[in-house]
Protein backbone atom coordinates (compact mmCIF):
# COMPACT_ATOMS: atom_id res chain seq x y z
CA UNK A 1 0.00 0.00 0.00
CA UNK A 2 0.93 3.23 -0.86
CA UNK A 3 0.62 6.60 0.90
CA UNK A 4 -0.24 9.32 -1.77
CA UNK A 5 1.49 12.61 -1.62
CA UNK A 6 -0.81 14.95 -0.65
CA UNK A 7 0.03 19.27 -0.48
CA UNK A 8 -0.21 20.75 3.18
CA UNK A 9 -1.01 16.56 4.61
CA UNK A 10 1.93 14.53 3.66
CA UNK A 11 4.23 15.94 5.92
CA UNK A 12 6.30 14.28 8.01
CA UNK A 13 4.80 14.02 11.15
CA UNK A 14 1.50 12.43 9.14
CA UNK A 15 3.95 10.23 7.22
CA UNK A 16 5.14 9.04 10.88
CA UNK A 17 1.71 8.01 11.65
CA UNK A 18 0.78 6.39 8.32
CA UNK A 19 4.29 4.71 8.26
CA UNK A 20 3.42 3.43 11.77
CA UNK A 21 -0.07 2.21 10.46
CA UNK A 22 1.59 -0.01 8.09
CA UNK A 23 2.15 2.20 4.70
CA UNK A 24 4.58 0.78 2.62
CA UNK A 25 5.98 3.35 0.57
CA UNK A 26 5.22 7.33 1.69
CA UNK A 27 5.89 9.96 -0.94
CA UNK A 28 6.50 13.90 0.37
CA UNK A 29 4.38 16.42 -0.79
CA UNK A 30 4.19 17.74 -4.14
CA UNK A 31 7.15 19.86 -4.13
CA UNK A 32 7.41 23.26 -6.80
CA UNK A 33 10.35 22.82 -8.60
CA UNK A 34 10.94 26.88 -9.08
CA UNK A 35 10.93 27.09 -5.65
CA UNK A 36 13.18 24.70 -5.02
CA UNK A 37 15.35 26.51 -7.79
CA UNK A 38 14.91 29.62 -5.59
CA UNK A 39 15.74 28.24 -2.38
CA UNK A 40 12.38 28.84 -1.10
CA UNK A 41 12.88 27.79 2.47
CA UNK A 42 9.18 26.04 2.37
CA UNK A 43 9.89 23.64 -0.56
CA UNK A 44 13.34 23.42 1.16
CA UNK A 45 11.76 21.52 4.22
CA UNK A 46 9.57 19.40 2.23
CA UNK A 47 12.91 17.43 1.23
CA UNK A 48 12.71 16.62 4.82
CA UNK A 49 13.14 12.77 4.96
CA UNK A 50 14.25 10.40 7.56
CA UNK A 51 15.41 7.21 7.58
CA UNK A 52 12.83 5.22 9.29
CA UNK A 53 10.31 6.29 6.36
CA UNK A 54 12.60 4.19 3.64
CA UNK A 55 11.60 3.41 0.86
CA UNK A 56 10.46 7.02 0.42
CA UNK A 57 9.69 8.88 -2.82
CA UNK A 58 10.10 12.93 -3.61
CA UNK A 59 7.05 14.17 -5.96
CA UNK A 60 7.81 17.32 -7.94
CA UNK A 61 5.82 19.24 -10.19
CA UNK A 62 6.38 21.99 -12.58
CA UNK A 63 6.13 23.32 -16.06
CA UNK A 64 9.37 23.83 -17.75
CA UNK A 65 11.47 21.39 -18.57
CA UNK A 66 15.03 22.98 -17.38
CA UNK A 67 13.69 23.54 -14.20
CA UNK A 68 12.51 20.37 -13.40
CA UNK A 69 15.45 19.04 -14.54
CA UNK A 70 17.23 20.94 -12.00
CA UNK A 71 14.75 20.12 -9.19
CA UNK A 72 15.41 16.72 -9.57
CA UNK A 73 19.44 16.67 -9.44
CA UNK A 74 18.59 18.86 -6.29
CA UNK A 75 16.19 16.28 -5.32
CA UNK A 76 18.42 13.94 -5.46
CA UNK A 77 20.93 15.29 -3.48
CA UNK A 78 18.65 13.81 -0.05
CA UNK A 79 19.63 10.53 -1.19
CA UNK A 80 15.21 9.44 -1.47
CA UNK A 81 14.63 6.03 -2.88
CA UNK A 82 12.82 7.31 -6.30
CA UNK A 83 11.87 10.60 -7.79
CA UNK A 84 8.22 11.25 -8.58
CA UNK A 85 6.75 12.99 -11.61
CA UNK A 86 3.36 14.92 -10.91
CA UNK A 87 1.20 14.86 -13.91
CA UNK A 88 -2.12 14.30 -12.30
CA UNK A 89 -2.88 17.68 -9.87
CA UNK A 90 -5.78 19.27 -11.35
CA UNK A 91 -5.80 22.47 -8.71
CA UNK A 92 -6.10 25.29 -11.14
CA UNK A 93 -3.39 27.29 -9.23
CA UNK A 94 -0.88 24.51 -10.75
CA UNK A 95 -3.01 23.44 -14.08
CA UNK A 96 -2.83 27.03 -15.30
CA UNK A 97 1.32 26.98 -14.68
CA UNK A 98 1.43 24.43 -17.29
CA UNK A 99 2.29 21.56 -14.59
CA UNK A 100 0.73 18.84 -12.80
CA UNK A 101 -2.39 17.84 -14.69
CA UNK A 102 -1.79 20.22 -17.44
CA UNK A 103 0.95 18.08 -19.38
CA UNK A 104 -1.96 15.92 -20.25
CA UNK A 105 -2.41 18.35 -23.22
CA UNK A 106 1.12 17.82 -24.12
CA UNK A 107 2.20 14.34 -24.19
CA UNK A 108 5.00 15.11 -25.89
CA UNK A 109 6.19 17.18 -23.63
CA UNK A 110 5.31 15.03 -20.93
CA UNK A 111 7.37 12.26 -22.39
CA UNK A 112 10.52 15.31 -23.32
CA UNK A 113 10.66 15.97 -19.81
CA UNK A 114 9.84 12.58 -18.52
CA UNK A 115 12.88 11.40 -20.43
CA UNK A 116 14.88 13.92 -19.05
CA UNK A 117 14.69 13.79 -15.62
CA UNK A 118 15.39 9.72 -16.28
CA UNK A 119 18.41 10.89 -17.77
CA UNK A 120 19.40 13.48 -15.00
CA UNK A 121 19.18 10.84 -11.99
CA UNK A 122 20.01 8.00 -10.47
CA UNK A 123 17.20 7.15 -8.99
CA UNK A 124 14.49 5.39 -10.16
CA UNK A 125 11.48 7.64 -11.74
CA UNK A 126 8.23 7.16 -11.34
CA UNK A 127 5.15 9.23 -12.32
CA UNK A 128 1.78 9.97 -10.71
CA UNK A 129 -1.10 10.47 -13.42
CA UNK A 130 -4.91 10.68 -14.41
CA UNK A 131 -6.79 9.13 -16.99
CA UNK A 132 -6.46 12.45 -19.35
CA UNK A 133 -7.58 15.68 -19.40
CA UNK A 134 -11.21 15.60 -20.14
CA UNK A 135 -13.41 12.39 -20.75
CA UNK A 136 -13.07 13.18 -24.60
CA UNK A 137 -9.09 12.67 -23.97
CA UNK A 138 -8.62 9.32 -21.62
CA UNK A 139 -5.09 8.81 -22.60
CA UNK A 140 -3.67 7.16 -20.17
CA UNK A 141 -3.41 3.95 -22.08
CA UNK A 142 -1.01 5.25 -24.70
CA UNK A 143 0.69 7.76 -21.91
CA UNK A 144 1.34 4.85 -19.98
CA UNK A 145 3.36 3.27 -22.98
CA UNK A 146 5.39 5.98 -24.18
CA UNK A 147 6.39 7.17 -20.44
CA UNK A 148 7.52 3.08 -20.26
CA UNK A 149 9.37 3.21 -22.88
CA UNK A 150 11.09 6.14 -21.34
CA UNK A 151 12.25 4.70 -18.67
CA UNK A 152 10.09 4.86 -15.22
CA UNK A 153 9.88 2.30 -13.07
CA UNK A 154 6.33 2.77 -11.98
CA UNK A 155 3.35 4.31 -12.71
CA UNK A 156 0.00 5.40 -10.32
CA UNK A 157 -3.38 6.56 -11.73
CA UNK A 158 -5.90 8.62 -10.09
CA UNK A 159 -8.82 6.91 -11.88
CA UNK A 160 -10.31 10.57 -12.80
CA UNK A 161 -9.97 13.13 -15.34
CA UNK A 162 -8.59 16.79 -14.87
CA UNK A 163 -12.08 17.73 -15.64
CA UNK A 164 -13.88 16.01 -12.69
CA UNK A 165 -11.07 16.95 -9.95
CA UNK A 166 -12.09 14.73 -7.23
CA UNK A 167 -15.92 14.61 -7.86
CA UNK A 168 -17.81 11.72 -9.12
CA UNK A 169 -16.67 8.16 -8.79
CA UNK A 170 -13.42 6.96 -10.12
CA UNK A 171 -13.03 4.88 -13.31
CA UNK A 172 -10.55 2.17 -12.80
CA UNK A 173 -11.30 0.18 -15.77
CA UNK A 174 -8.51 2.26 -17.54
CA UNK A 175 -6.58 1.37 -14.96
CA UNK A 176 -6.96 -2.31 -15.96
CA UNK A 177 -6.37 -1.99 -19.51
CA UNK A 178 -2.71 -0.70 -18.80
CA UNK A 179 -2.43 -3.78 -16.62
CA UNK A 180 -2.99 -6.15 -19.24
CA UNK A 181 -1.68 -4.78 -21.91
CA UNK A 182 1.12 -7.20 -22.94
CA UNK A 183 3.79 -4.56 -23.93
CA UNK A 184 3.42 -3.28 -20.15
CA UNK A 185 6.06 -4.50 -17.60
CA UNK A 186 6.02 -2.08 -14.90
CA UNK A 187 4.18 -1.96 -11.60
CA UNK A 188 1.10 -0.50 -12.14
CA UNK A 189 -0.96 1.17 -9.00
CA UNK A 190 -4.39 2.76 -8.91
CA UNK A 191 -5.58 5.50 -6.69
CA UNK A 192 -9.21 6.91 -6.21
CA UNK A 193 -11.95 6.16 -3.65
CA UNK A 194 -10.30 3.97 -1.73
CA UNK A 195 -11.46 4.07 1.64
CA UNK A 196 -11.68 0.42 3.16
CA UNK A 197 -10.27 -2.83 3.48
CA UNK A 198 -12.62 -4.59 1.54
CA UNK A 199 -12.88 -2.05 -1.11
CA UNK A 200 -9.02 -2.27 -1.08
CA UNK A 201 -9.20 -6.02 -1.89
CA UNK A 202 -11.86 -5.84 -4.20
CA UNK A 203 -10.33 -2.64 -6.13
CA UNK A 204 -6.67 -4.97 -6.62
CA UNK A 205 -8.72 -8.15 -7.54
CA UNK A 206 -10.80 -7.18 -9.79
CA UNK A 207 -8.75 -4.70 -11.77
CA UNK A 208 -5.33 -6.73 -11.15
CA UNK A 209 -3.23 -3.72 -10.27
CA UNK A 210 0.39 -4.51 -7.88
CA UNK A 211 -1.20 -2.60 -5.75
CA UNK A 212 -3.49 0.56 -4.21
CA UNK A 213 -2.74 4.25 -3.35
CA UNK A 214 -3.96 5.28 -0.51
CA UNK A 215 -5.04 9.58 -0.04
CA UNK A 216 -7.72 11.25 1.86
CA UNK A 217 -9.03 8.19 3.57
CA UNK A 218 -5.47 7.99 5.31
CA UNK A 219 -6.58 11.69 6.87
CA UNK A 220 -7.62 10.63 10.36
CA UNK A 221 -7.25 7.01 9.54
CA UNK A 222 -3.44 6.15 9.61
CA UNK A 223 -4.33 2.95 10.95
CA UNK A 224 -6.40 2.09 7.53
CA UNK A 225 -2.87 0.28 6.08
CA UNK A 226 -2.47 -2.09 8.59
CA UNK A 227 -6.65 -3.03 8.81
CA UNK A 228 -6.08 -3.76 4.79
CA UNK A 229 -3.05 -5.92 5.68
CA UNK A 230 -5.12 -7.95 8.47
CA UNK A 231 -7.94 -8.16 5.60
CA UNK A 232 -6.04 -9.72 3.42
CA UNK A 233 -4.40 -12.07 6.26
CA UNK A 234 -7.80 -13.14 8.10
CA UNK A 235 -10.21 -11.86 5.93
CA UNK A 236 -11.53 -10.14 9.16
CA UNK A 237 -11.57 -6.24 9.38
CA UNK A 238 -10.55 -5.50 12.96
CA UNK A 239 -12.31 -3.09 14.91
CA UNK A 240 -11.83 0.35 14.93
CA UNK A 241 -8.97 2.29 17.44
CA UNK A 242 -10.52 3.03 20.51
CA UNK A 243 -10.60 6.68 22.20
CA UNK A 244 -6.90 5.88 23.91
CA UNK A 245 -5.43 4.66 20.60
CA UNK A 246 -6.85 7.91 18.81
CA UNK A 247 -5.27 10.04 21.69
CA UNK A 248 -2.18 8.42 21.42
CA UNK A 249 -1.81 8.57 18.09
CA UNK A 250 -3.08 12.27 17.51
CA UNK A 251 -0.38 12.79 20.50
CA UNK A 252 2.70 11.44 18.20
CA UNK A 253 1.66 14.02 15.23
CA UNK A 254 1.45 16.76 17.67
CA UNK A 255 4.92 16.26 19.30
CA UNK A 256 6.01 15.50 15.50
CA UNK A 257 4.34 18.24 14.44
CA UNK A 258 5.64 20.74 16.91
CA UNK A 259 9.43 19.42 16.82
CA UNK A 260 9.15 20.03 13.35
CA UNK A 261 7.69 23.18 12.92
CA UNK A 262 7.72 25.16 15.29
CA UNK A 263 5.69 25.64 18.45
CA UNK A 264 3.51 28.37 16.70
CA UNK A 265 3.16 26.95 13.29
CA UNK A 266 3.20 23.56 14.94
CA UNK A 267 -0.09 23.61 16.78
CA UNK A 268 -2.05 25.43 14.67
CA UNK A 269 -1.74 22.96 11.66
CA UNK A 270 -2.70 20.34 13.45
CA UNK A 271 -6.12 22.01 14.23
CA UNK A 272 -7.40 20.72 10.61
CA UNK A 273 -6.76 17.15 12.31
CA UNK A 274 -8.32 16.96 15.67
CA UNK A 275 -11.67 16.12 14.07
CA UNK A 276 -10.89 13.79 11.87
CA UNK A 277 -9.06 11.43 14.17
CA UNK A 278 -12.05 11.59 16.50
CA UNK A 279 -14.82 11.36 13.67
CA UNK A 280 -17.68 9.76 14.33
CA UNK A 281 -17.00 9.58 18.28
CA UNK A 282 -20.39 11.16 20.25
CA UNK A 283 -20.61 14.39 21.78
CA UNK A 284 -16.53 15.58 20.30
CA UNK A 285 -17.89 19.25 19.37
CA UNK A 286 -17.03 20.87 22.59
CA UNK A 287 -13.24 18.75 23.05
CA UNK A 288 -12.63 19.76 18.82
CA UNK A 289 -13.90 23.50 19.68
CA UNK A 290 -11.51 23.71 22.61
CA UNK A 291 -8.60 21.63 21.44
CA UNK A 292 -8.75 24.47 17.89
CA UNK A 293 -8.94 27.34 20.23
CA UNK A 294 -5.60 26.84 22.53
CA UNK A 295 -2.41 27.64 21.93
CA UNK A 296 -0.21 25.29 23.64
CA UNK A 297 1.06 22.13 23.31
CA UNK A 298 0.32 21.20 27.26
CA UNK A 299 -3.01 23.13 26.81
CA UNK A 300 -3.62 20.22 24.46
CA UNK A 301 -1.94 17.44 25.74
CA UNK A 302 -4.31 18.13 28.92
CA UNK A 303 -7.36 18.42 26.57
CA UNK A 304 -6.35 15.03 24.99
CA UNK A 305 -6.08 13.30 28.31
CA UNK A 306 -9.64 15.23 29.64
CA UNK A 307 -10.76 13.18 25.98
CA UNK A 308 -9.38 9.64 27.55
CA UNK A 309 -11.12 10.36 30.39
CA UNK A 310 -14.57 11.36 29.74
CA UNK A 311 -15.12 8.31 27.59
CA UNK A 312 -13.52 5.70 29.50
CA UNK A 313 -15.74 7.11 32.37
CA UNK A 314 -18.88 6.84 29.67
CA UNK A 315 -18.04 3.85 28.78
CA UNK A 316 -17.82 2.05 32.31
CA UNK A 317 -21.52 4.11 32.96
CA UNK A 318 -22.89 2.31 30.05
CA UNK A 319 -21.09 -1.38 31.26
CA UNK A 320 -22.76 -0.81 34.26
CA UNK A 321 -25.98 0.09 33.40
CA UNK A 322 -26.08 -2.73 30.74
Amino acid sequence: MLLAPMEDVSDPPFRAVCKEGGADLLYTEFISSEGLIRDAAKSRQKLDIFEYERPIGIQLFGGDIGNMVQSAEIATTVNPDLIDINYGCPVKAVACRGAGAALLQDIPKMVKMTEEIVKCTPLPVTVKTRLGWDEKSRNVVEVAERLQDIGIKALTIHGRTRQQMYKGSADWSLIAQIKENPRMHIPIFGNGDVDSPQKAIEYKNRYGVDGVMIGRAAIGNPWIFNEIKNYIRHGEVPLGPDIAERVRVTKKHLDFSVRWKGDRLGIFEMRRHYSNYFKGIPDFKPFRTRLVEVETEAEVLLILDEVIENYSSALVHEARIA
